[in-house]
């Protein structure tokens, strides 16, 4: 196993939550939301303080596995409640490109941050952004690395359609980065499309995550087999259940001693033992707990955006 990998980046962002809240504007498409509890301002203080609590030892334990984790705190006076799920509003790519994503609730809208950006620049070799986040004027949405799974080494871009993957905006983002997109159609046990990809989805260097029984064309799901299967990765299909308790929403990053697989201790402990030893055979499982981000329809992957840039 190699330390490194154009697939697993060694830094990320995150963002740590002073007043966070299950999304009310999120929730009408995004069946993984949970309400927030009624109680008044204190249980809206408790939960704030247990995301925030979340945050600050996910990323102890990710520095602490060797990864590089730069942490914004984001303390909710524009109203932000979703701030926590960087991956959505921008992403990085290798030879110094950022791009920033046009989001489909307005709430949403106001997590873009210059600081961010800024020391993207100061820290890392940037040379151009690219925002589509004027495509929100014409109801255009592509929420980012939520929308899209990318596989960096076969430059595909995997998208389940929904109203947050506009497929203008995916074609321009894959023209502009040089990915093939690979659209295909959702539905679970309700009939719903899965709201964003990378919940049933997740593209490691070796393997693949894939909720393979949401796809919903035979022949696609089939293809989509096979395109992960070409570049040597073993393919781990993942159960309804086992979706439903955040297992595809991970992310492989590169550690100290090589590769881990962030996910959240409810997705570590639904997986199987034979799964969890595929996946040690080139990454090492590091569960964190979450359970109160996990409330807002999202999980580890969603809380982390990959730096694909060279260091300045």
């Amino acid at each position: 196993m190699t330390l490194l990998s154009i697939q697993a980046p060694a830094s990320v962002v995150m963002i740590r939550p002073h007043r966070f809240l299950p999304n009310p504007e999120t929730a009408a498409d995004n069946a993984f939301q949970r309400s927030a509890p009624c109680g008044g301002e204190g249980t809206a203080h408790s939960l704030a303080a247990a995301a925030h609590a979340e945050v600050t030892e996910a990323a102890r334990v990710l520095s602490a596995a060797g990864v590089c984790v730069h942490l914004f705190d984001d303390h909710g006076e524009r109203g932000t409640p979703d701030s926590v799920f960087p991956n959505n509003w921008f992403s990085t790519h290798p030879g110094g490109h950022v791009a920033l994503y046009p989001m489909h609730n307005v709430n949403r809208r106001r997590e873009r941050r210059a600081d961010v950006i800024e020391m993207l620049k100061s820290e890392y070799r940037v040379q151009d952004v690219i925002d589509y986040s004027g495509l929100e004027h014409d109801d255009v949405f592509l929420e980012g690395t939520g929308a899209m799974v990318l596989d960096h080494i076969a430059r595909i871009a995997y998208t389940a359609r929904s109203r947050r993957a506009d497929p203008v905006a995916l074609e321009r983002f894959c023209t502009h980065f040089n990915f093939e997109p690979i659209c295909f159609d959702t539905a679970d046990a309700d009939g719903h499309p899965v709201y964003h990809t990378n919940v049933m989805m997740s593209v490691a260097t070796e393997f693949a995550l894939v909720g393979m029984n949401l796809i919903v064309d035979p022949k696609r799901r089939d293809d989509i087999h096979r395109r992960l299967t070409e570049t040597g990765r073993t393919v781990i299909a993942l159960q309804n259940a086992q979706i439903a308790s955040f297992a595809g929403n991970a992310l492989e990053l590169s550690g100290r001693d090589g590769r881990v697989l962030a996910l959240s201790r409810r997705a570590f402990e639904c997986l199987t033992h034979q799964q969890r030893e595929l996946i040690e055979r080139s990454a090492q499982l590091l569960p964190l707990e979450v359970p109160t981000i996990e409330m807002a329809g999202g999980s580890v992957r969603c809380m982390l955006a990959g730096i694909h840039l060279a260091r300045r």
